[in-house]
């Protein structure tokens, strides 16, 4: 009687782990692809029915690249996103707390929403290596642009006094009207998104 119990017991034991093994653990509260908002809840910024296109702008909240260009992601933001574009400020640094983040948004007024990626899960999706960095995605999730807010950084430490093509501004207008974007990839100047393999 005794040792059929302890069968049963190692028979239960075994079944526990064996599908403790088949269902690989999550961390609590994470997204099984690691995009996060700043609730901690799983997001897919790129399931966004209705919208035209969706912008990934890829940031860092110690890049000063990244922080001199916020009054013209909030331009942008401000023209486009009641024409069916969705934006998202995107936070790749692994380290950054939420805390952070929310410092940072009201730092430098944006306006738009934030996601965490922690994972680089969006950064290796949108091919995304530099911050700032813009993607823009069409409504049915295809790469349409990718590269520099504008040409005014022409290297680091160097930038012109003016940007003299905006090209994240040029790649919206044409997805907007239906048109190729005339040029759908350009070299991102800033900070190296770091650990991303």
């Amino acid at each position: 009687m005794r040792s059929s119990g302890h069968g049963a017991l190692f028979v239960l034991g075994l079944t526990l782990a064996t599908l403790a093994c088949a269902a690989p653990a999550q961390p609590s509260g994470a997204a099984p692809d690691g995009v996060l908002d700043l609730e901690g809840r799983a997001v897919d910024p790129l399931d966004a029915p209705g919208a035209t296109a969706v912008v990934l702008i890829f940031t860092r909240t110690d890049c000063p690249i990244s922080n001199r260009y916020a009054p013209e992601v909030r331009r942008l933001y401000e023209r486009f996103h009641d024409r069916g574009v969705r934006f998202w400020l995107v936070y790749p640094d692994p380290g950054i707390t939420v805390e952070d983040i929310e410092k940072h948004l009201a730092e430098y007024a944006y306006p738009l929403p934030a996601l965490r990626d922690p994972r680089h899960v969006l950064a290796r999706r949108a091919g995304a290596t530099i911050t700032p960095e813009a993607a823009v995605f069409g409504g049915g999730r295809e790469p349409l642009y990718l590269g520099r807010i504008d040409d005014r950084y022409v290297d680091l430490g160097r930038a012109r006094p003016e940007a003299t093509r905006h090209d994240l501004e040029q790649a919206l207008e044409a997805v907007i009207e239906g048109r190729p974007v005339p040029e759908p990839r350009t070299e991102a100047i800033g900070c190296f998104i770091a650990d991303l393999s």
